[in-house]
């Protein structure tokens, strides 16, 4: 199984319509919660996502996903149950 990208930051660009925590579009986390969607284009996704940030902001999200599947909570969910 593939984890998710979603590190709990949740909210959309209202010029290019990516997340900014995850860097998906609406369609691709639909697309994720499909159950008929495969690996293989989880993993692209995964590539693509991350080929849209730079500085920061990728990494942050290098660093809470990294998190998330090792621990199974993003690193924002992590330090708001503190």
């Amino acid at each position: 199984m593939i984890v998710s990208p979603c590190i709990s930051i949740c909210k959309t660009d209202p010029v290019t319509g990516y997340c900014y925590g995850c860097g998906r579009t609406n369609e691709e986390k639909k697309l994720w919660k499909n159950e008929s969607t495969s690996n293989d284009w989880k993993e692209k996704n995964l590539h693509e996502i991350q080929e849209r940030m730079d500085g920061w902001q990728l990494e942050s999200f290098k660093e809470s996903y990294e998190h998330k599947k090792n621990n199974g909570i993003s690193l924002f969910k992590k330090n708001m149950s503190k």
